[in-house]
């Protein structure tokens, strides 16, 4: 799965410093909800693990450019059903300076493409934070549309927030 600029990977033992430094990153654990860090020995359990993403239910794609295979974020399938033909989708651009590039965008239009025609999902959806307008937006760009919203569902330590629930039709 790639564009000119991106192309989706699986996880390689190799990605292992970038995995600990993006999962255990507290500015990205309010998307991730995460809330203490993850020893290094757990996610290279995690990282070297074979992945078979029914019976995991997840499987995680390294977003990578494709001037440089440079890292920059992840996308994530979660909760993958395959009687009721759904799952959710998280992404993270890690790399701060390659945010508002566009990548977050090719990466999740390759992964719809992905479930329609390859794991033959019938819907995906995601959770996100009302006040997260570029991720509501990016996906909104996508196709999915607010099909809910979960009022004081996430608390921070500034108060409690309202979260969407998005949905794409595939």
């Amino acid at each position: 799965m790639s564009t000119p600029r991106i192309r989706l990977r699986a996880l390689e033992p190799g990605d292992l410093d970038i995995v600990v430094r993006w999962e255990n990153d507290p500015k990205n654990w309010p998307v991730t909800s995460t809330y203490i860090p993850f020893s290094r020995h757990l996610l290279k359990e995690y990282v070297e693990a074979e992945k078979d993403i029914y019976r995991d239910k997840q499987f995680r794609f390294v977003i990578e450019l494709t001037e440089n295979n440079a890292a920059v974020g992840f996308i994530d399938l979660f909760d993958v059903d395959a009687v009721h033909q759904r799952a959710g989708v998280g992404i993270l651009i890690g790399e701060y300076g390659e945010r508002g590039k566009g990548y977050a965008h090719e990466a999740l239009m390759e992964l719809i493409q992905h479930c329609r025609s390859i794991l033959l999902l019938r819907s995906i959806y995601c959770n996100i934070l009302c006040e997260n307008t570029a991720s509501v937006q990016l996906f909104e760009r996508c196709g999915f549309k607010i099909n809910g919203k979960k009022e004081n569902w996430f608390r921070t330590s500034s108060g409690w927030s309202d979260e969407y629930f998005l949905q794409l039709e595939l």
